[in-house]
């Protein structure tokens, strides 16, 4: 029994591990994209709900962020060009939240032991409340993408003092994200009506 209980514990991260899915095969059209993950489209819509971020900002941000990938996170750094070593942040998962604020999240929104950083329904809810977060203390309008970028890179006190200004390079990936998030809301607009609706029974 207890060979068995160990062996169940062992397996537990391997089967939550292979439940991730891949990412999306054409990741700049978001009609596709909510085609072949309807659920993804369901979350982005209650995170809009909550809120009130727009489905193509959230989605530009976390194409830009994790590429979609469930397990994304930094390279490791390397000692001696060679070895494999720490990671230089802890940010991981689709939304590429880092542990401090990742914890703040749940501690405010009441998210429990199984709230995760590789589940799309969760990042996503993430990104809605930092946004949230950054109209509240920074004044950035929920649908200013380029700005609401910044701040989510930054950090809000960040932000607020300008330190985004010495990066140009930081700059123009915010302009590209911006820009992305134009493209899915124009993508949006013409496939909306066609996009599956979510079944009465669907509670997860």
């Amino acid at each position: 029994m207890k060979h068995w209980l160990k062996l169940s514990i062992c397996l537990i991260p391997l089967m939550l591990a292979g439940c991730s899915p891949a990412p999306p095969k054409n990741t700049n059209n978001i009609c596709s994209i909510f085609k072949e993950y309807p659920n993804w489209y369901w979350d982005s819509q209650e995170v809009n709900k909550r809120w009130g971020i727009p489905i193509s900002t959230l989605m530009a941000i976390i194409h830009q962020e994790s590429h979609f990938q469930a397990g994304a996170a930094p390279p490791r750094e390397k000692i001696l060009w060679i070895i494999p070593w720490k990671r230089p942040t802890t940010a991981y998962g689709y939304s590429q939240a880092v542990d401090g604020t990742w914890k703040l999240y749940k501690q405010d929104t009441g998210g429990g032991f199984f709230t995760s950083r590789d589940d799309f329904g969760n990042a996503a809810d993430f990104i809605g409340w930092y946004a949230y977060r950054a109209h509240k203390r920074a004044g950035i309008a929920m649908n200013n993408t380029y700005a609401q970028y910044l701040a989510y890179h930054e950090g809000i006190g960040g932000y607020m003092r300008g330190t985004y200004r010495k990066k140009q390079w930081l700059i123009n990936v915010a302009r590209k994200v911006q820009r992305l998030s134009w493209t899915y809301h124009w993508q949006l607009e013409r496939c909306q009506s066609s996009l599956p609706k979510k079944p009465w029974w669907h509670v997860w």
